[in-house]
């Protein structure tokens, strides 16, 4: 019996997602359906997502050519990317790449009127879905087909790459992730999606970052999240992970609220920010030892934050952030700001790392497969 095109099919899948289907621990934090999308996989994404285009150019397509503003300033270090649902701002702030996930189809199914909804009826009034034996078995079919259909859409619409995000409860399955990106590959190809369009968002657990290996190995894409320590970001990049997004924001939330995680607490001591000391020792990481990886700083608050990062290679800036940046004109010897790029691949071959913060790959997988205590 076909499926009606109705609200309903969305309904069920939209209650799926918000009944927790879709929830998982990754790297020891809470992973949930994101209440935004980054419409540009953050600009890696956009000239990445992130990611993730590999360009290192930081133009970017939502910038307003001629204007003498702090966000035309910005954004001759970064790729600055909107941090947007899908479905507003696209004259503000066209997006230049994007990222599909659970978070997006609930998005989705909540508006009454969108250009993606019928990309998600169509995956809901699929045949070959709804003849499948189980419930679990339907939904996840209904599931993959809607996001890939929503992907396929804005892949037409961005000119960078977009992200699929992988089932995060896939996090510690090494396996499970690699069958996964090969099921939703399958069905890029089946409408004609470029792989070089597409890249895949995987959990930074230690089988997430192994999973990134070897699907970087057959020349898949992938994006690493949830990465929110050195070791995690030191491992993602060499396991050659295309885009390695790292929260900033959360980081700090995080450190306001706990004690007791050495490398966080050695940022405090030193007089700086956690997230963004992490984000500027992976960068320096990546470059001084020559990793391919791209790195996308996310849950930028303000300001001060983008500031801090210039010359990262993408930044997800929330619109608010970003409609300050465009209304600021630029001042070339402002007193509060300077425009001076803080990371270049030049100072980075300059930065010292201990031995300990240099420890390989392999060991870091043969320690945690010892447990915990090994680590």
């Amino acid at each position: 019996m076909p499926l009606s095109l109705q609200s309903p099919p969305c309904a069920t899948l939209s209650a799926s997602i918000r009944k927790g289907r879709w929830k998982t621990l990754a790297a020891g934090f809470s992973v949930t359906p994101l209440p935004a999308v980054n419409f540009s996989l953050r600009r890696s994404i956009p000239r990445i997502l992130a990611s993730a285009s590999s360009s290192s150019s930081p133009a970017s397509s939502s910038l307003e050519a001629g204007e003498n503003n702090e966000l035309n300033a910005v954004s001759a270090f970064s790729e600055i990317v909107p941090d947007t649902v899908v479905f507003d701002d696209f004259e503000r702030f066209p997006p230049t790449a994007a990222t599909v996930s659970s978070a997006l189809l609930l998005g989705i199914c909540g508006l009454p009127d969108t250009i993606f909804r019928n990309a998600v009826d169509m995956a809901l009034a699929d045949s070959s879905c709804a003849g499948l034996e189980t419930t679990e078995s339907r939904l996840s079919c209904f599931f993959n087909k809607a996001i890939v259909n929503v992907g396929g859409d804005l892949v037409k619409l961005v000119p960078g790459r977009v992200s699929t995000e992988v089932d995060a409860r896939l996090a510690y399955d090494t396996n499970g992730i690699i069958r996964k990106v090969h099921d939703l590959l399958r069905l890029y190809n089946e409408i004609d999606v470029p792989h070089d369009r597409l890249l895949f968002k995987i959990p930074a657990t230690w089988q997430g970052i192994e999973a990134a290996r070897l699907l970087e190995s057959e020349g898949i894409q992938t994006h690493m999240t949830f990465v929110y320590s050195f070791a995690q970001a030191a491992a993602a990049s060499q396991a050659g992970a295309s885009v390695i997004q790292i929260f900033v924001g959360r980081l700090r939330d995080w450190a306001r609220n706990h004690s007791g995680d050495t490398e966080i607490e050695s940022a405090i001591k030193s007089g700086e920010d956690p997230g963004l000391a992490l984000v500027k020792r992976s960068y320096n990481y990546i470059h001084k030892y020559g990793y391919k990886s791209k790195l996308m700083a996310a849950a930028v608050r303000n300001k001060q934050d983008l500031f801090s990062l210039l010359g990262v290679d993408y930044v997800i800036a929330p619109l608010k952030v970003l409609q300050s940046l465009k209304d600021s004109p630029a001042i070339p010897d402002d007193e509060k700001y300077s425009f001076v790029r803080k990371l270049t691949p030049e100072t980075a071959t300059h930065y010292h790392f201990t031995n300990k913060e240099l420890v390989k790959w392999d060991q870091l997988s043969l320690a945690s497969s010892m447990g915990p205590a090994s680590v």
